[in-house]
């Protein structure tokens, strides 16, 4: 269970304060201030990427990661079914697929009941902006009816180029800096990325 299961559990009744926001009982509901931050689009997003559950397509080199989480609403716990979470990256020597009818390292997920999604993929390389490189990140878009949609990227933790990219070290940015997780006994690496929208 989570922090903010374990805070919604005791059946707080004021208000409480985690690094997801802010989370208050009205009536019988909760409302809350957990909304995912922006980021920029960028210039490779490619509309229409099959639905699946991995950005690989053949051999790619890299080291192989999951990344996954849960896509919830703007009261910060009601998971949301047919959420579409699209993700996109570049390969390891920072290019992207940008015609390519494989939709390499490219991908959409349709949420079920419990907002889950999942992908398999590798960690992505970097590539220089002007001077200077971008940090190793993963593009998301998500969308769902009845809510805005949100245009996002991920960050990894200890990656030496955030501190020099105007986007991965802006303050709204650091609850996107995820870590790796050690999910299984070969040595997988699992990172976990939740999802909250607010409505339109």
């Amino acid at each position: 269970m989570d922090r903010k299961q374990f805070l919604l559990g005791l059946g707080i009744g004021v208000a409480s304060v985690s690094t997801f926001g802010f989370i208050k009982k009205k009536d019988d509901s909760f409302i809350g201030d957990c909304e995912t931050t922006k980021d920029i689009l960028g210039p490779y997003y490619r509309p229409g990427a099959p639905v699946r559950n991995t950005l690989l397509t053949g051999d790619i080199p890299g080291n192989k990661i999951t990344i996954q989480g849960r896509v919830f609403g703007d009261d910060c716990v009601t998971p949301l079914k047919n959420a579409l979470v699209e993700a996109w990256q570049c390969d390891t020597q920072g290019r992207y697929d940008s015609d390519s009818k494989e939709y390499t390292l490219r991908a959409g997920w349709e949420t079920e009941g419990d907002g889950a999604y999942a992908f398999h993929t590798i960690l992505p390389g970097k590539y220089l902006n002007g001077a200077k490189y971008r940090p190793a990140h993963i593009h998301f878009r998500v969308s769902a009816p009845g809510y805005k949609d949100l245009i996002s990227q991920v960050y990894f933790e200890g990656d030496t180029h955030i501190k020099e990219d105007p986007w991965a070290s802006d303050p709204r940015a650091k609850e996107r800096i995820l870590n790796f997780v050690m999910d299984d006994v070969n040595g997988g690496l699992t990172v976990y990325f939740d999802v909250y929208l607010r409505k339109s």
